[in-house]
């Protein structure tokens, strides 16, 4: 049975267990239950629920910093008063690199989000080539989580909107989504089937099984704790896939590189290297490819060989913008 999770941070008992498993609680000396200090900090969080993970009173760590950040995008008088996410806002709030053109008429569409197009295109294309024999085509946009994660609700909230109208419009009835992010954060606010990539590619019988004897997969933020991915992943598992543990988050969290880019790099950069870390979330392995060997399950599965490509993100995806 899961414990009870609040936000009431007035039933912090200050045991630091929440600060001995978070670097930026470490790093300012606090604990989630210091709210003024907090409230001043929290657009330094990186959102990865560590904190709530290991609180013996429950305490909602992330949900508490996300209303911290709403509060402070409400007493802005024109929205998000901290600066640089100027480039953030540019791309996400209205998805720059959209592609909609080759769903016309599907019913079932490959939503690959953000970052898998950016640092894995040649894999992307294989799967397009692969899906589209089946009478699938690529859906080029952005869930919109890190905007929500900015604090920008109703920004957020619009997103879903508009991708709600343009799914009804275009007869869309189901999404095939390849991150582990967008699938968290759309929940249940889309009206259409959530399907993810591992498990339409085993109902079509594509892709190779992997070895795990040489990982230890890196379970991203938001399916560390309910692991609902690793089920849909198991068709392509031969044996039991060990979890790399002690390893808060890629430092790409909740758009906290912005304000804590040492940091950031610090927990990418200094993760144990004893094996090869696996992940299934791009914007994860994207991030610690910079630092060591890091492998996403996709290149693998379909063998494409790909490796990160960090250096050119944004060309890749201003390259599935055009067709």
């Amino acid at each position: 049975m899961k414990k009870e999770i609040h936000k009431r941070v007035e039933e912090c008992i200050h045991c630091n267990a929440c600060k001995r498993k978070c670097k930026f609680l470490t790093k300012y000396d606090i604990c989630i239950g210091d709210s003024e200090k907090l409230k001043a900090l929290a657009y330094h969080c990186y959102l990865c629920g560590e904190c709530t993970r290991v609180c013996p009173k429950g305490i909602d760590g992330r949900g508490v910093i996300l209303d911290y950040r709403k509060e402070e995008v409400k007493e802005g008088k024109y929205g998000l008063k901290k600066r640089g996410y100027s480039g953030i806002l540019l791309e996400k709030k209205n998805y720059l690199f959209q592609n909609h053109r080759k769903a016309k008429g599907c019913k079932t569409v490959l939503f690959p989000g953000c970052n898998f197009p950016a640092y894995y295109p040649k894999t992307l294309d294989k799967l397009v080539a692969l899906l589209q024999k089946e009478g699938i085509e690529p859906y080029y946009d952005c869930c919109g989580k890190p905007i929500e994660e900015l604090g920008l609700t109703k920004e957020a909230e619009a997103i879903f909107t508009r991708l709600n109208q343009d799914f009804k419009r275009r007869g869309i009835e189901e999404i095939i989504l390849v991150c582990p992010n967008c699938f968290y954060h759309f929940g249940d606010k889309l009206n259409v089937k959530i399907t993810t990539i591992y498990e339409k590619l085993s109902a079509l019988n594509i892709g190779k099984k992997l070895s795990t004897e040489e990982y230890e997969c890196f379970f991203p933020c938001p399916d560390r704790e309910d692991k609902r991915w690793l089920p849909k992943l198991s068709p392509f598992l031969s044996g039991e896939l060990s979890e790399k543990k002690n390893l808060q988050c890629c430092g790409m969290g909740g758009c906290a590189f912005i304000q804590e880019p040492a940091l950031s790099r610090e927990m990418a950069e200094s993760r144990p290297k004893e094996k090869k870390l696996i992940s299934y979330c791009a914007t994860c392995i994207g991030q610690f490819a910079r630092f060591g060997e890091s492998e996403h399950f996709l290149p693998l599965i379909l063998e494409t060989g790909e490796k990160a490509d960090y250096s050119h993100s944004f060309w890749n995806r201003l390259k599935h913008k055009f067709y």
